[in-house]
């Protein structure tokens, strides 16, 4: 059985009001918001377990306080929709929430609705034990609230920082990470730097906070510049965004999506740097899909970002507007004829998806020996193409799920196909898209590169 990541940390509730601005108010220079819809989704740790459990199979577990009102009651249900286990310590006090008013895609104004410092309750005797026994990893979302400060909580992370991989996400009013963290990954403000610091600057600081905190590493994350990761020999590791950083993203969410996604990269094994350079990934693609704006949470949508406006098909203005084509493949062994078609499908519409089958999904379909490059080597190499300008990896044998999700007005298939054997056609006519193929380059395949491969290696 997978084992789960445990997410320890403070719980928020957020509530996006989403409005129009049309005029300025008449008794002073501010804009007047016609409120449409609202959304509202797990906050501070919640989030990022929310986030954690909507990237993969792995089971979450959050170790956070709740209050007993109705925010603390709305922000657990959410959670549980999430497909996360909660363990609740119980909060002396109201579950704090934070209101953002947004227009256009902007934050006009954020309203907190504190009550002041609420003592989150200890947990009962060997609790975090028994919680810690299932874990792969742990990542501790500290929102300066008092979970991550509890002595109960801080003696049975520290009892197993020897063998489990743990991910310190500080907050300036939190507490000190433990001593031996697997990595620590405060921004450049939770690290005291100035937005405009040099590398030197980050990379010095962050030799300070690698003594200061006794971590194996600590990465200083840098927004559109990426993150900086420095381990006690002292080595820094630059991972810059992999492509051109959208411009106009919401930040909002950015740091739990980081901090989320190197854990759950430790809890499979990867080395620091393979975390960092999957976290940097993850953040900006997190960051252009809308940011926490963008995360839903109900029945069936287990805290997957809604794709509006990166290639979803609701919006059709700005970044997301236009012509949305979608191909779909294993691209096992990327070759020139996936390329053809690719430029093919390009071609065709302002903006391509490619649809990318997962390693258990290439395995199902092609046998145990493949894929021959692992799903996220694959998508590296296609995102690195001009003519794709966005990859959803997907699980299930075919793309049927994944188009019904992403509803492109065109499905390009290469090859020898006609469009009435393409299962995708069907789906396409229902919201009144079109299955095309294009021609495939003769005589390339990944199995032929294959079989050429054996028979010069003998």
């Amino acid at each position: 059985m997978m084992k789960a990541l445990v997410v320890v940390g403070d719980t928020l509730l957020d509530r996006d009001v989403h409005g129009e601005v049309h005029r300025l108010c008449p008794d002073a220079p501010v804009p007047v918001v016609a409120a449409g819809s609202e959304r509202t989704r797990p906050g501070g740790a919640g989030l990022a377990a929310t986030l954690a459990r909507q990237a993969g199979d792995r089971p979450v577990v959050l170790v956070t306080a709740l209050g007993d009102g109705a925010a603390g009651r709305e922000v657990a249900a959410l959670l549980g929709q999430a497909g996360v286990t909660v363990v609740d310590l119980g909060l002396d006090g109201r579950t704090p929430e934070k209101l953002r008013i947004r227009a256009a895609g902007r934050s006009l104004l954020r309203l907190d609705r504190d009550d002041g410092p609420a003592a989150p309750r200890p947990p009962a005797d060997d609790a975090m034990a028994e919680v810690l026994a299932g874990a792969g990893a742990v990542l501790v979302a500290d929102y300066g609230r008092g979970v991550a400060g509890l002595p109960a909580v801080r003696a049975a992370l520290g009892a197993r920082l020897a063998d489990l991989a743990v991910v310190w996400d500080p907050h300036p009013r939190g507490a000190e990470p433990l001593a031996g963290c697997r990595l620590v990954t405060p921004s450049a403000a939770e690290a005291g730097l100035a937005p405009s610091a040099s590398l030197a600057e980050v990379v010095h600081r962050a030799a300070e906070l690698v003594h200061r905190w006794e971590a194996a590493g600590v990465a200083v994350t840098l927004g559109r510049r990426g993150a900086v990761l420095l381990d006690r020999a002292g080595t820094p590791l630059v991972a810059p965004p992999p492509g051109p950083v959208a411009e106009g993203g919401d930040a909002c969410g950015a740091g739990d999506c980081f901090a989320a996604s190197a854990a759950l990269a430790l809890a499979e094994g990867a080395l620091p740097s393979e975390a960092l350079q999957r976290a940097v990934v993850a953040a900006g693609r997190f960051v252009a899909a809308g940011g926490a704006a963008a995360v839903t949470v109900g029945p069936g949508t287990p805290g997957r970002p809604d794709r509006r406006g990166v290639a979803g098909r609701q919006d059709r203005s700005g970044a997301g507007g236009g012509t949305l084509v979608a191909t779909g493949g294993c691209f096992d062994l990327l070759h020139a004829g996936h390329v053809s078609t690719l430029q093919a499908a390009r071609a065709l519409g302002d903006r391509l998806v490619v649809l990318l089958n997962s390693d258990r999904s290439v395995r199902r379909l092609k046998g145990p020996d493949r894929p021959l490059q692992p799903q996220a080597d694959r998508e590296a190499l296609l995102r690195s193409l001009a003519c794709v300008d966005d990859v959803i990896v997907f699980d299930e044998d075919t793309p049927l799920a994944a188009l019904e999700r992403l509803r492109p007005d065109v499905f390009v298939k290469g090859g020898d196909y006609t469009v009435a054997d393409l299962p995708e056609a069907t789906a396409l006519a229902a919201w009144g898209g079109q299955a095309v193929v294009v021609p495939y380059l003769p005589g390339r395949s990944t199995t032929r590169i294959v079989l050429e491969a054996s028979r010069h290696a003998r």
